[in-house]
């Protein structure tokens, strides 16, 4: 029996390739090279070693070709190979959840940006905190080969564990139904914020997937919070949005993927955006009428900076409040979109401390000058002079 894992390519950084064939007899057969041997050698061989006895092997034939993994990284390819001989096998080789693994969320947190990382490519994983995201998506759909799932999954849940997002929101967007939820097996007992669903087009996969995680919080006494950002990426799905949109109390916020949207209905995908008008204004009316955020599409073309900060601006003028970056350089014009004007937030200090004047006279009404102030209106304030632009 032999699998493999990994490709043979020195570009391949932060990454290896482990090569596993299970023998009848002659113990075990370890040759390991590594362009890290001088510094990490020693420590990677101990690892190895560890997973040998771990995962119970006894005998066997293992080549190992290391392009800097992490501890992390290279334990992952080495049980995703293991497992692909023994798919049967529950063995799960847990890393010790780090100090940096555990970061606050709560469902009116900014998420004006999310940045999708593969989540079959460790080398990203490492900086992309950095860059200072409002949420990073380690992404186990779209951007993974159907082969690769497997290696995806466990990668993910040992990055989880171990990395420093540096309190940008730990998102994973797992697979659509039934493959979804064997992510989810892997991504709730790992300190995750917010799952991403794909391709959402009834109610009825909500529940499917909020009965899963609450099942799995059960079994691993998870006491904090998981949101929900269902994707709405079709026509069917857009006709029942705001039946997802309040069809759960964890959905945070209701995203728009135009990729699928615009194939669906046999449009193409312009910048100008006039094909996915009527879309992206459901979604938003969805999303405020079930009292949840409005999340856009990615803006794809990632040179053009202009063109970018043009579809944060119009995004923000149909009432989105965040976005999708799938490079670091698009973080910051989309936060820069986003921000409220000098005059917004002005205006809404001015509400705010006409709102709290009210409040400690006990009037019900709150007034600015001789214009009444009405509830959302307030809401809105406060939340522009709350957050942390």
């Amino acid at each position: 029996m032999k699998a493999i894992v990994g490709k043979q390519d020195k570009s391949n950084r932060s990454d290896c390739y482990i090569e596993l064939e299970i023998l009848d007899s002659g113990g075990i057969q370890l040759e390991m090279s590594s362009k890290v041997e001088a510094l990490f050698g020693k420590q990677n061989r101990e690892l190895i070693n560890e997973l040998i006895n771990f995962f119970e092997i006894v005998n066997a034939k293992i080549y190992i070709e290391d392009y800097g993994a992490l501890p992390f990284v290279l334990a992952a390819r080495f049980e995703t190979v293991y497992k692909r001989i023994f798919p049967n096998s529950d063995k799960k080789f847990l890393f010790p959840f780090s100090k940096h693994s555990k970061t606050k969320s709560n469902k009116e947190r900014l998420r004006r940006s999310r940045l999708y990382l593969p989540g079959n490519s460790p080398k990203l994983f490492m900086n992309a905190g950095l860059h200072k995201p409002d949420g990073i998506i380690l992404d186990l759909e779209d951007s993974v080969s159907p082969s690769e799932k497997d290696a995806a999954r466990i990668l993910v849940r040992n990055a989880l564990r171990t990395v420093n997002f540096y309190n940008s929101e730990r998102m994973v967007r797992i697979n659509q139904l039934p493959l979804g939820l064997l992510d989810l097996e892997e991504i709730i007992p790992n300190r995750v914020n917010l799952i991403l669903i794909p391709k959402v087009e009834s109610e009825e996969e909500i529940h499917t997937i909020e009965n899963k995680i609450k099942e799995l919080k059960k079994l691993h006494n998870i006491k904090d919070e998981i949101f929900l950002m269902p994707i709405i990426e079709s026509a069917k799905g857009i006709g029942n949005a705001y039946s997802i949109a309040k069809s759960s109390q964890s959905i945070s916020s209701l995203a728009i993927g135009l990729e699928d949207y615009t194939a669906d209905i046999g449009a193409e995908r312009t910048n100008e955006g006039k094909e996915s008008f009527y879309a992206r204004s459901v979604i938003v009316n969805a999303a405020k009428a079930a009292g949840i955020q409005a999340i856009d599409t990615v803006f794809s073309d990632v040179s053009d900076m202009e063109g970018l900060m043009n579809s944060v601006l119009e995004a923000k003028s149909l009432g989105f409040e965040g976005k999708g970056c799938i490079h670091p350089r698009q973080i910051q014009v989309v936060h820069q979109g986003f921000a409220p004007k000098p005059e917004e937030i002005e205006k809404a200090k001015k509400i705010v401390e006409a709102f709290k004047d009210a409040e400690s006279k006990g009037l019900g009404v709150v007034s600015l000058g001789n214009k009444m102030i009405d509830p959302p209106v307030v809401k809105r304030a406060l939340k522009i002079v709350n957050s942390n632009w």
